[in-house]
């Protein structure tokens, strides 16, 4: 398999070809290859390394910045987004940090992944305008040791995304890009040409269907942007042009207002208003002076770089001349506030989008962070609570993003339930704390230690390794759902004619055998619905063959029957097992519009499945559900069956459906296709969904609520019933409450305090005998 440093390679053998623009010719910048890391870069000056701190770079604008002058946050995306709209770029509003859109991501990693769509695995891009400018949060979770301590790493960082595509048709392509990048850079910020040098690098895919050269910009030791253009892929072991093109600019506005200030780290410039009060609670103290002087340096501090991070502070401490205890005793404090400002804004953001700390899927990294930020403000015993530094973020960012400040009771909320946990899991966790306190521990045991425990190597007081909370959320980032195989090659055959859902009311039809496997059937037309969308599949026969499965593979549905058919079948589908499969899925949607409104907005639909005798939706909640919720969420589900409201079902394309409904209408999983069915109870629920519905709610009652239940941390399942499937469970109840009372010779309203007087008889005999 080719390496990414091998493409790279590839393409430095044609570097003028895919790296020298117009304006390195204009202005005379020339390239050279980094004398340490052997990349190639470009420069106006002599220099014979690349700017990389990797490379013994230090951060030169520390202290004297070279901007005309110094930008907060907001004042620099204003200047950002005055700057492209004056260049007729549209600035789009961020999409969410949840990425509900993508399946193999749970968290919006980058600008580009806002239109970034795939098609059964072929990529696209769906753009709302073009070119654009968008302020998109973004959060990774790779770099959490390096939070706090190099001054430039989060692990939430606004990417003002520059996105242009489709050249030459409409956007631009590699010429302009850099032209504009170095006009704002600078004529609006003032940055002299001579201090930008430009490296070379590569952009791809994981598995290289889209790849393209890129190009780093940098000032004194800080990139302050990328400009990549993807037009390739690999394909056949061979590097191939792509008929798309699509211009992925990804700028770091955290490092722009660092840049602009000249501050020791990006941290100081970047929270304003909110580390001064984190600050001011702690009691910290700032010797601004040393603090500079080690700032300089500590780009050397990666701790995914550095093995040894207690050397690598002696040897800064060495060239500061300071003893490193002295060092350790002042610099500490500091990177842990700044942990904890940052740690608490992406909190912020997640939650405000939806998502909940908790012990699955994404929702694991949320919880490694706020358990670090807790972890530090435990092992300096300070009186600081992060609900209150996300109040005051949502109150420092409520120009640019209003909705951090809006959901701060929600926000607030859960953080509070978190932290009360943390405090628990604390107390519980003393004793194996102290019995690792004279006894070296192994990497393999930390993470065990945090997967079954919840504790961190800060609180046993020990280094952190350097790639520990790498290891502990890497497998947490990635895919979602897992593809299922199946031993089938359809790929040469037609699409299925579907039948459910334009013409729901047939449940007979005449069909012609395409193929067959063994005991598999595929027809050119089915009215059999198949297992999808967590809906259970339809039986019945074809001829006098009995259906007893029914999936999809892309486009072609696939019957499992017992027996034999001929080359013409006539059909015939179970219509009461479909009937209770459809009220079942009518009643979910009901219940996933009802739990938002009864328990709170971040309960999003995590899995669902709708069968014959009961039904179930799994929501993500921080804790059990009480009978109070239970009932409250039940009535609601059934006044909205009572209103009879009306069920739409349309085919729209997936762009007009994101931006007429958002992001939540993916709640049973994000639809690989170009055009999607939207599903929509009216004022009450909107879903992309496949599966049979009514046409009102009315049919879909009652709904019973018949177990719930807290399946993992995070999560909880609500079962139910509904239709006529909740009556006969009804009726059973009913026979067994009057088998129960004829047993205990008591009127059935008297049962309950017949059996509560049984079993007190009970315990008192219980005693007797033990006696």
């Amino acid at each position: 398999m080719v390496t990414k440093k091998e493409l790279l390679s590839e393409f430095q053998k044609s570097a003028s070809k895919h790296w020298k623009f117009q304006l390195f010719e204009d202005e005379g910048f020339t390239r050279k290859v980094c004398a340490s890391c052997r990349k190639g870069f470009w420069s106006l000056t002599d220099r014979d390394k690349c700017p990389d701190p990797g490379c013994g770079e230090e951060y030169g604008f520390l202290g004297k910045p070279l901007t005309k002058k110094s930008w907060d946050y907001i004042e620099t995306w204003k200047l950002f987004e005055k700057f492209f709209t004056k260049h007729d770029h549209a600035s789009i509003k961020r999409y969410p940090v949840v990425a509900r859109w993508r399946d193999d991501l749970f968290f919006n990693i980058a600008s580009i992944v806002d239109f970034q769509r795939f098609d059964n695995g072929v990529m696209s891009f769906d753009y709302p305008a073009n070119p654009l400018i968008v302020p998109q949060m973004c959060l990774r979770f790779a770099d959490i040791q390096n939070v706090g301590i190099t001054g430039r790493h989060h692990t939430c960082f606004m990417m003002p995304g520059q996105h242009a595509f489709n050249p030459p048709k409409e956007g631009y392509w590699k010429d302009e890009c850099i032209q504009l990048n170095f006009d704002f850079l600078t004529k609006e910020m003032g940055i002299p040409k001579r201090e930008l040098v430009y490296v070379e690098d590569l952009w791809t895919m994981p598995d290289f269907s889209a790849l393209g050269p890129y190009i780093e910009t940098f000032s004194r030791g800080l990139e302050l942007v990328n400009s990549g253009f993807m037009n390739f892929g690999y394909v056949n072991n061979s590097i191939k042009e792509l008929p798309m093109k699509a211009v992925d600019v990804g700028w770091g506005l955290e490092r722009l207002v660092w840049f602009s200030n000249g501050t020791p780290t990006g941290y100081e410039a970047v929270f304003g208003s909110v580390l001064d009060k984190v600050k001011k609670a702690c009691s910290i103290e700032y010797d601004k002076e040393l603090f500079l002087r080690y700032s300089r340096i500590a780009g050397s501090l990666n701790l995914d770089e550095v093995p040894d991070i207690m050397k690598a502070r002696e040897n800064v401490a060495k060239k500061l001349n300071v003893p490193v205890d002295v060092l350790e005793k002042k610099i500490a404090p500091l990177e842990a506030i700044y942990a904890i400002c940052d740690h608490s804004r992406t909190l912020s953001f997640a939650i405000s989008d939806g998502a909940l700390p908790s012990n699955v899927g994404g929702g694991y990294n949320l919880r490694v962070i706020l358990r670090r930020a807790l972890g530090f403000i435990e092992k300096f015993k300070w009186d600081l609570k992060l609900e209150d530094i996300a109040v005051w973020h949502g109150e420092y960012l409520k120009k640019l993003f209003p909705e951090l400040k809006e959901n701060s009771d929600n926000i607030t909320k859960i953080l509070q339930v978190e932290e009360k946990r943390y405090k628990q899991s604390i107390e519980r966790s003393k004793k194996i704390i102290e019995s690792f306190a004279t006894r070296k521990i192994k990497e393999e045991d930390l993470v065990k230690l945090y997967d079954s425990e919840g504790i961190t190597p800060e609180q046993l007081a020990i280094e952190v390794p350097p790639d520990f909370y790498q290891k502990v959320t890497e497998r947490h980032m990635g895919h979602k759902v897992e593809e299922k195989k199946f031993p089938f090659d359809v790929s040469k055959l037609s699409a299925t004619k579907i039948l459910y859902y334009d013409k729901p009311e047939i449940f007979e039809f005449k069909a012609g055998v395409v193929k067959t496997f063994d005991s598999f059937v595929i027809l050119d037309q089915t009215a059999f619905y198949p297992t999808s969308g967590g809906q259970m599949h339809d039986t019945g026969y074809l001829n006098d063959a009995r259906v007893v499965d029914v999936f999809k593979i892309g486009n072609v549905i696939i019957h499992k029957v017992e027996g034999k058919v001929g080359a013409k079948v006539s059909a015939k589908v179970d219509k009461e097992r479909r009937d209770k499969l459809r009220r079942h899925h009518d009643a979910i949607h009901i219940i996933n519009g009802v739990v938002k409104k009864v328990i709170g907005s971040w309960c999003h639909q995590y899995g669902a499945e709708k069968d014959v005798d009961k039904a179930r939706i799994d929501i993500t909640h921080y804790e059990a559900l009480t009978d109070k919720q239970m009932e409250e969420i039940e009535d609601a589900a059934n006044k909205v069956v009572q209103k009879n409201l009306k069920i739409t079902k349309i085919v729209t394309s997936r762009s007009s459906a994101e931006k007429k409904y958002g992001f939540d209408i993916y709640a049973g999983g994000y639809v690989p296709s170009k055009d999607v069915r939207i599903v929509t109870i009216s004022g009450h629920d909107t879903e992309a969904c496949g599966g049979t519905h009514d046409d009102s709610t009315g049919d879909a009652g009652p709904i019973l609520i018949i177990k719930t239940k807290r399946i993992a941390d995070g999560l909880v399942r609500i079962e139910i019933k509904a239709g006529d499937v909740a009556l006969g469970y009804l009726r059973e109840k009913e026979k067994l409450l009057k088998e129960v009372a004829e047993k205990l010779k008591v009127k059935e309203d008297n049962v309950p305090d017949a059996v509560e007087k049984l079993f007190e008889t009970w315990k008192r005999k219980k005693k007797a005998i033990k006696k």
